[in-house]
C-alpha cells in the first residue's frame, strides 16, 4: 500500500476539520511532510492553499485535493508571502490555519559549505517562518481566531554536526513559537493558537534536496514515516498544544534533559558515523538556489537505507 493508499484508508469525513470547513495555507507542499499533510487534510475536507516554488507540483497537488488553489511562493521573499496570503483571502474570505513547513539544509563542515548556501539555509529555514507567521498572527488578530503551526525539529532541541545553519534555523523557529505561546498566554488571547511540532529524522526527499558538501549520499539513521508527522499536524488543528514531538524526538529530549552532554555526545557520534557512509558524489548546492526538477514524492530513500545496514 502505497503512503497515500494509506493516508486514504486511515481518514474519515466526520471530524472536527469537516464541520468547520477550515482554510488552510500550507507551505513547503510539493514533496514531503509538506504534501503527506496536505492529502490527510484534503481527506478530512479541509480548504487547501498550497505553496512551493515548485508551481507544476503543487498545481498537480491541489487537483488531488478538492478544493484547494495553488500559489507559487517562495518563502523566503515576504512579497511572496504576502502573495500567498491575499490569494486566500481572495478566494476563500479567511484562514484558519496556516502551517509554515518549509524548510532546506545543508550538510558538510560548516567552513567547507559555501557562505551563500548558509545563508539561504537561514532565509528559508527562519527567515521563512517569521514572514509566515508575523502574516499569519495579523490576520488572525483581525479575525479573533486562527491557528499558527510551524514545523520545527528535533535539530532544534538537540545539536548535532555537520549541519550547523540547518540546526541553527530550527532552534529559532522552536524560541520563535515558545516567544510566541507566551506573548498570547501574557495577554490573554484564546482563540489564536500558536503551535510547534518537532519531528525526528524522517524519510522525505529532504536530504536529496539539501546542499551536500560530505562527499557522499546522506544516510541518517531511524528515519520515522512521514505519515506520522502528518497525522501530528492535523491532531494539532483539532487540539492545538504549545509543542509536539514526533517519534523518537521526545526520548531524545528527555535524554537531554537528564543526560545532555552524553546525548550530544551520542548524536553527534551517530550523525559523524553514517555521514560518510553513502555513495560517492560531487559538491551541491542542492535546491537551495532553485527548486529540483522530478517528481513530488513523500518519501525518500532513508528508510530503505537504514534498512540495508
Amino acid at each position: 500500500m502505497t503512503l497515500e493508499h494509506a493516508i486514504d484508508a486511515e481518514v474519515t469525513d466526520s471530524d472536527f476539520i469537516t464541520n468547520n470547513s477550515l482554510v488552510v495555507v500550507l507551505t513547503g507542499a510539493s514533496s514531503g511532510i509538506g504534501k503527506a499533510t496536505a492529502l490527510q487534510l484534503a481527506q478530512h475536507g479541509a480548504t487547501l492553499v498550497l505553496a512551493s516554488r515548485r508551481s507544476e507540483l503543487i498545481d498537480e497537488l491541489a487537483g488531488q485535493c478538492g478544493n484547494a488553489i495553488a500559489v507559487t511562493t517562495d518563502v523566503s521573499k515576504p512579497e511572496d508571502m504576502q502573495q500567498l496570503a491575499q490569494a486566500a483571502i481572495a478566494r476563500f474570505g479567511k484562514i484558519d490555519v496556516w502551517i509554515n513547513n518549509a524548510g532546506i539544509g545543508a550538510a558538510g563542515r560548516f567552513e567547507e559549505v559555501p557562505l551563500q548556501d548558509h545563508l539561504r539555509v537561514i532565509e528559508t529555514s527562519l527567515q521563512g517562518v517569521i514572514i509566515g507567521s508575523h502574516i499569519a498572527l495579523n490576520q488572525f488578530k483581525q479575525q479573533g481566531y486562527g491557528t499558527l503551526i510551524n514545523v520545527g525539529s528535533a535539530a532544534g532541541k538537540v545539536p548535532m554536526p555537520y549541519f550547523a545553519s540547518y540546526i541553527t534555523a530550527k532552534f529559532g523557529v522552536v524560541g520563535l513559537g515558545e516567544a510566541l505561546y507566551q506573548e498570547l498566554k501574557t495577554e490573554k488571547i484564546k482563540n489564536i493558537h500558536v503551535c510547534t511540532v518537532n519531528p525526528w529524522v524522517t524519510d522525505t526527499p529532504w536530504f536529496e534536496h539539501a546542499a551536500n558538501y560530505t562527499g557522499h549520499v546522506i544516510r541518517m539513521p531511524l528515519p520515522d514515516d512521514p505519515l506520522n508527522v502528518a497525522k501530528a499536524i492535523v491532531e494539532l488543528i483539532e487540539n492545538p498544544r504549545e509543542e509536539v514531538h514526533v517519534g523518537l524526538t521526545k526520548a531524545e529530549i528527555l535524554s537531554h534533559q537528564v543526560m545532555p552532554q552524553l546525548t550530544e555526545n551520542l548524536t553527534a557520534l551517530m550523525t559523524s558515523s553514517r555521514i560518510g557512509e553513502g555513495a560517492v558524489v560531487s559538491p551541491s548546492s542542492g535546491s537551495l538556489h532553485q527548486p529540483m526538477q522530478g517528481t513530488g514524492s513523500i518519501t525518500g530513500n532513508q528508510r530503505k537505507a537504514s534498512s540495508d545496514k
